[in-house]
């Protein structure tokens, strides 16, 4: 009877999925479009970017947003700010100009 209910317990435990981290970021030069980044799909107006998603991890997330968007002011991972260091990270991978690296899209 416990293998059972041992058996039972691990078919549940891994039927149940990830829950999506939602992310938020405030780039120092707003755009209004959408970025499609690797793991997430970013929609970006003048107040600051969204999106969500269960992959990677949210440096490389930030990174990749900065990579595509611009240096991000701020980061937020399920209402968590990104520290200055962690946010000095993010930002070494940025485009000198956003519009530039939008362009290489």
């Amino acid at each position: 009877m416990f293998r059972a209910l041992f058996a039972a317990s691990m078919i549940l435990i891994t039927a149940v999925p990830v829950a999506a981290a939602s992310y938020s970021a405030k780039l120092v030069t707003p755009i209004s479009q959408r970025v499609i980044a690797p793991d997430i799909l970013w929609m970006c107006n003048a107040e600051a970017c969204q999106g969500s998603t269960a992959e990677s991890r949210p440096i490389v997330l930030c990174e990749s947003l900065a990579k595509h968007a611009g240096r991000v002011d701020r980061f937020l991972v399920d209402g968590r700010a990104f520290s200055s260091v962690e946010l000095d990270k993010c930002n070494a991978a940025a485009k000198a100009e956003p519009s530039k690296a939008l362009a290489s899209q």
